[in-house]
């Protein structure tokens, strides 16, 4: 065995003892293996304590008088406006108009409609056909030529466009001297409807001439061309 190795028994034994020591002092600090025993100094004699003595006032020594502050109440800063400029006129002021109430807008033409079979004028189409068909008079029940007539609104769920659905008058004579038609195609069956479809009637330069007038549908052979007439109520310029 090597030096070195007892050495290293040797200290790991001292440690031994080292640990057992402090652990009997721990759990009794009186034993006399303690050399620092509670109480008492290095040399067994007990440490000296001290006595605190109170302080004593000299015989001459009069309190003096203290005053006494009186709590007041301290108002709280209150806010000041920022005065700002009042504009002002030397005119005095005017009067406004109260509005006035627009009138209604009268057009040049009335519009009536009516339901018809359309084997009156197509005899072989039978149910097949769909359309919007009649004419424009004057105040006189004369033939108002070239006018432009429009169809839309919303049918069985489909949108019919105006500016696919148009005519001008006169094209059409078998409804008239001034008469027009718009076959409707997109409608392969009849069906009821109320007020869903409008027709109109508008001048060269797209002034409308009429109010736009709301048309029912049938699901009926016998109704199933509508028949409309445009009628002047005035002279037109």
């Amino acid at each position: 065995m090597q030096i070195w190795d007892i050495l290293s028994i040797l200290v790991l034994v001292i440690t031994v003892c080292l640990i057992g020591y402090f652990a009997l002092i721990f759990v009794n600090p009186e034993s006399p293996l303690n050399i620092l025993p509670p109480g008492r100094g290095i040399f067994g004699d007990p440490l000296p304590t001290s006595t605190p003595t109170a302080m004593q006032l000299e015989p001459t020594w009069t309190p003096s008088p203290t005053l006494a502050l009186t709590p007041s109440n301290t108002p709280r800063p209150t806010f000041t406006p920022i005065f700002t400029d009042t504009p002002f006129s030397l005119v005095p002021p005017t009067k406004t108009a109260k509005p006035t109430n627009t009138s209604k807008v009268t057009f040049t033409f009335s519009v009536t409609v009516e339901y018809r079979p359309s084997t009156i004028w197509y005899p072989d189409l039978g149910c097949s056909y769909f359309g919007v068909a009649g004419e424009a008079v004057d105040d006189k029940n004369g033939p108002y030529r070239f006018g432009i007539v429009k169809v839309g609104g919303i049918l069985d769920g489909q949108v019919i466009d105006p500016e696919l659905h148009t005519t001008v008058t006169a094209v059409a004579p078998q409804f008239g001297p001034a008469g027009f038609e718009i076959k409707i195609p997109e409608v392969t069956t009849l069906v009821d409807s109320r007020e869903t479809l409008w027709i109109q009637l508008f001048d060269t330069a797209g002034t409308a001439l009429s109010d736009r007038k709301y048309f029912n549908t049938y699901e009926d052979c016998e109704r199933n061309l509508i028949q409309v007439r445009f009628k002047a109520t005035k002279p037109i310029q």
